[in-house]
Order: structure tokens, then C-alpha cells, then sequence
């Protein structure tokens, strides 16, 4: 689905009597134009027949981790080899469950297919699911593994430096499960989808889903495993590092950013959000490439802000807001959850975004 057809797609979904002409009018495109998009969503199976029965995205899909967060974060500069004072926490957390927890905070219905064990860890996270009105009904759930852990250190920033996973169980997120899974998915709003799972499983999932994809890279090496369905995606959001393994090149400068966004776009995906390391947002489409500072020096990918930055795009999706505008909706979600103690901060909402951005939603 190209940016103009997924555009289309969301008016009629929200109003199945518009007309070409009211389509064309929104778009700033002639009616021939609106009704060639129109056509390509029918033979795409987007849209099911006259009258514009679409396949009914009500809800967006999350498929992904969910697990227990246990961290520290040190009072001073961490001293290795030592013991740091500072402060250990634990919370719900996974990437997949935070994207779902920050939207379900904006307001946004969501369902979240993730694995757990049976184990209390588990039920602390279905517990949350329960009060926070995500659907998890779809999620696997097994004794043969214990619920995930993620373990990680931060510096006195809240940048996290070392981390450990231990997210075996995401192994029976099997293609199989998933095929089970694929009309749920297809009558989503939008899928998103964090690389924990097994690489064959987003292959799958990639080839069969007709809904626009949404992916998170999380990590270098997991981020390899978008290299064969690049073409498949509609949004990639990556840290610098994650952005290099997704292009090939190191990334030293603005202009080899740029290339790298360039190389990723030609792979075949259709919005690229890139984190420099020196902070804000570098985003690429086909028809534009841009720079978004955030406030201050901050880095986008730490604990939980990353997961806030998806959130905050899939939303400005929703609304059919540009790509600046999505990016400052995410990184203004991003920033109210660093001034939060944990990976999801309560404090985000509608309005606190509109405050931020000016946007209107």
C-alpha cells in the first residue's frame, strides 16, 4: 500500500459513503486520480466491494514481546567493576507490551499478541492488559517457559548502557500460531511488530499481512531480520546502529544519515525514522528527508522512549498528519515518558501531546 492508497484507505474507513469527489478534494488530487487509488486498494483487497466495505480496522494490532523490566540507573557516572549507587526498579515492560500500553494511554483500541508463561510474572502482565483495555486474548500462553526478562543498566542519564534478554520463549510465536492468527490481522488498522519474534515468523507475517506494517528494529542483531522484507514495510523506526545493519553502511556523518535513509527507502520501505545519536530524528520518505530536533540532547532510544516515539506516530497516522507531524508527536511522547520513572509514563495523553506540538487531534 503506497502513502497516497493508505491515506484513501483510512478516509473510507472512517466514512464508508464518502465520495470520489469529496476523496479527491481531501487528497488535493483529480477525481480520475482518486478513483485509480480506489481501484488499486479493490484489487489489493483492502477494499472488499462497492459501497466501500473495507475489511473494518477498528484496532491496531501489536505483535511482540511483553515481559519484566528489572533495572538500575546510577547516581553518578557508572564505574565498571565497581558497585554504583543509585536506584533498581522493577515494572511490566517488553517493547511490543509498551507500544500497546501508549496507545492505549492515547486512546487508541488495541490488541496484543505476545507469549507468556504461567507463571505470577504472567499474570501481573494480564492483570495490566485487563485495567488498561488491551486485548492479549490472542497471545499464546504456555508452561514450558517462564515469562521473559529484560535486564538492563543504565547511566545517570537513564541512557542504558549494558542489557540482558532472555526472551526464549518468543520461539513458539511460530508461523504456524500466526497463520492461525492472519484475519485478525488483516482487519487491523495497522500491525506493528518488534523483531523479538523469529525471523521466519516476520517473513510470514510480512508476505500474508495486507494491513500497513509498522516495525520496530530493537536491537542490531535483531534488526537483521527485517533485511528480507524490507520492501513489505510501511514504517521503520531505528537507533543509528540499527539503522546501519538495515543499510550496510556506517553512519558517521549527516550525509552518510542521509545515505543510509536513502539505501533504506530504495529497499523498498515507505517511511523511515532513523535516531542520530546525538539525539532528535532524522525522517525520510520518498518525498522528503528531514532532521527533527528534540528538546535538549536527548536520546531517543532509551528505555521505553522509543516505544512512546511508535506510539506517537502510529497515532499521527491515524489522524492522516504528515510525516513532521507524526515525528513531533513522537518525540513529544518520547519526552514525557523520559520524565517518568519507568518505560511507560501515565502522565502521556491526548492533550499533554497537543500542549507540546500544537498539533491539533
Amino acid at each position: 500500500m503506497t502513502n497516497r492508497e493508505a491515506q484513501i484507505f483510512q478516509w473510507i474507513t472512517e466514512n464508508p459513503m464518502i465520495s470520489q469527489e469529496e476523496l479527491a478534494a481531501k487528497a488535493g488530487i483529480a477525481r480520475s486520480s482518486a478513483a485509480v487509488h480506489i481501484s488499486n486498494l479493490m484489487k489489493k483487497g483492502y477494499i472488499l466491494g462497492k459501497g466501500y466495505v473495507t475489511n473494518g480496522p477498528s484496532y491496531c494490532t501489536i505483535i511482540g514481546s511483553a515481559n519484566i523490566d528489572i533495572g538500575g540507573t546510577p547516581e553518578e557516572a557508572l564505574t565498571e567493576g565497581d558497585s554504583n549507587s543509585g536506584k533498581a526498579v522493577q515494572s511490566l515492560g517488553g517493547a511490543g507490551r509498551n507500544i500497546a500500553h501508549n496507545l492505549r494511554l492515547l486512546g487508541v483500541g488495541v490488541k496484543l499478541i505476545t507469549a507468556i508463561g504461567d507463571d505470577i510474572n504472567a499474570r501481573s502482565i494480564i492483570e495490566s492488559c485487563e485495567e488498561l483495555g488491551i486485548d492479549i486474548a490472542d497471545s499464546l500462553k504456555t508452561a514450558s517457559e517462564a515469562t521473559p526478562i529484560y535486564l538492563y543498566i543504565a547511566d545517570e542519564k537513564g541512557n542504558i548502557k549494558f542489557s540482558v534478554s532472555d526472551m526464549r520463549i518468543y520461539d513458539k510465536l511460530t508461523i504456524k500460531f500466526i497463520s492461525s492468527k492472519m484475519e485478525l490481522l488483516n482487519k487491523s488498522r495497522m500491525v506493528v511488530l518488534d523483531t523479538n519474534i523469529p525471523a521466519g515468523t516476520i517473513l510470514y507475517l510480512c508476505q500474508k499481512c495486507r494491513a500497513p506494517i509498522f516495525a520496530s528494529a530493537v536491537s542490531r542483531k535483531r534488526a537483521e531480520k527485517l533485511l528480507p522484507i524490507l520492501d513489505k514495510l510501511y514504517v521503520v523506526m531505528a537507533n543509528e546502529a540499527e539503522a546501519e545493519v538495515l543499510s550496510g553502511i556506517r553512519i558517521r556523518d549527516k550525509d552518510s544519515l542521509e545515505r543510509a535513509a536513502d539505501i533504506i527507502l530504495e529497499k523498498g520501505v515507505k517511511n523511515v525514522f532513523i535516531f542520530p545519536e546525538k539525539g532528535g530524528v532524522y525522517c525520510a520518505c520518498d518525498e522528503e528527508q528531514f532532521l527533527l530536533n528534540s528538546s535538549g540532547a536527548e536520546q531517543v532510544h532509551s528505555n521505553g522512549a522509543d516505544d512512546a516515539f511508535m506510539a506517537g506516530i502510529v497515532l499521527g497516522y491515524m489522524k492522516h498528519l504528515s510525516m513532521r507531524q507524526m515525528a513531533k508527536l513522537g518525540l513529544a511522547a518520547a519526552s514525557i515518558t523520559r520524565e517518568g520513572k519507568l518505560a511507560v509514563n501515565p502522565q502521556l495523553c491526548v492533550p499533554a501531546l497537543v500542549e507540546r506540538t500544537r498539533i491539533e487531534l
